[in-house]
């Protein structure tokens, strides 16, 4: 089994936190989140991961609420590639919405 974990700074105020498990090159579970510094701590905006037993993305609220998606594939590589992906190509488009919904 093989367990990594990283952040990478996009900006001061924004990171993308990566947590993923392989055993045997695949992967089996997995948690990647685009996260943005406000009031003091970091907050998750947006979120990839396997928990409730399948690959899904939750799209996060100031006010706590969270829309969840389910990611229609059944290859948790495949999932964690998307995912990776939509985060770091689409975390400013995330961010502004994210921030629209504070202002409400």
């Amino acid at each position: 089994m093989k367990e990594i974990e990283f952040v990478i700074p996009f900006t001061r105020l924004d990171r993308y936190r990566h947590y993923h498990v392989r055993i045997k090159g695949r992967v089996i579970d997995f948690s990647v989140q685009y996260e943005t510094f406000l009031d003091g701590e970091w907050i998750p905006v947006v979120r990839y991961d396997t928990s409730h037993g399948f690959a899904h993305r939750d799209l996060m609220s100031r006010k706590g609420q969270r829309r969840k998606t389910p990611l229609f594939v059944v290859d948790m590589n495949e999932a964690l590639t998307f995912a990776e992906n939509d985060i770091k190509d689409n975390w400013e488009m995330y961010k502004e919405r994210f921030m629209k919904e504070t202002e409400k």
